[in-house]
């Protein structure tokens, strides 16, 4: 088996030990890592080296970033999506491991949707859509995992009413997904689950987390040659409820070797 997982720590300098906790208990082979929120040579490599990790990352300073941490060697490595030069946003990485192609995106939030972050959203979606249906045109496993700012369905929001005009649940952006995922791309847990109610994203404020008012926004989404592999996928709800916790929680999947 190979366990490949996602997660976006919002800061791997403020999550380091829980990061390196998690690593221990659940050893992922692949760890996607989104929002690191520092540059490249702030990054806590040695640590992560230590943990049995190679690293290729993205960085950007106080802002996003991307990693890829695996167990072998990651190689052809892509730092930029494809179809906008002067985006210089670190949000897109990608790279070969285990014979699988894989992604770490940290696709745009798009909120307030009625300043320019709407528009740049749907742009980054489009070019990742493009992108995506080459990767597809190769016909090798594909894995493109990260913090997607995506609710796709009502069952991945607490109360869909209450989200109907946020960029995260918009209906430009619900298409936007399903033309994704219409390329012919697996939503990995919902493969498994489709029951409602399984989350990945609690807001800081009020009570989210304690009440379960969560999100399922982060995904993990499988060419044809991955989701024929596919054997487990779920949600780690315990680094959440950990003493300053990032507000997202990993989700992984298992793909038979």
């Amino acid at each position: 088996m190979v366990k490949i997982a996602t997660w976006n720590v919002n800061s791997i300098k403020a999550r380091l030990p829980i990061v390196l906790d998690w690593l221990g208990q659940a050893a992922p082979d692949v760890l996607l890592l989104q929002e690191l929120k520092g540059v490249a040579d702030n990054f806590p490599r040695l640590e992560i080296e230590a943990a049995g990790y190679h690293v290729e990352l993205v960085g950007q300073k106080s802002y996003n970033g991307v990693a890829i941490l695996s167990r072998e060697p990651i190689e052809a490595v892509l730092r930029r999506l494809p179809g906008e030069p002067e985006d210089d946003h670190a949000r897109y990485l990608e790279g070969t491991t285990f014979g699988l192609r894989v992604a770490s995106i940290y696709l745009p939030n798009g909120n307030p949707v009625d300043s320019g972050k709407y528009p740049y959203k749907l742009r980054w979606m489009a070019r990742l859509r493009d992108h995506a249906a080459d990767l597809l045109a190769s016909e090798r496993p594909l894995v493109l995992g990260g913090d997607y700012n995506v609710i796709p369905t009502p069952e991945d929001v607490y109360d869909a009413a209450r989200w109907t005009e946020d960029a995260l649940y918009k209906l430009d952006t619900r298409r936007a997904f399903r033309s994704l995922v219409n390329l012919g791309l697996t939503d990995a847990f919902r493969a498994l689950h489709p029951e409602p109610g399984a989350y990945t994203y609690w807001d800081y404020q009020g009570i989210a987390w304690s009440a379960d008012r969560g999100l399922r926004i982060d995904h993990l989404l499988l060419s044809p040659q991955a989701a024929d592999r596919l054997r487990s996928c779920q949600i780690d709800r315990q680094p959440r409820g950990r003493e300053r916790p990032s507000d997202h929680t990993p989700i992984w999947c298992e793909l038979a070797a």
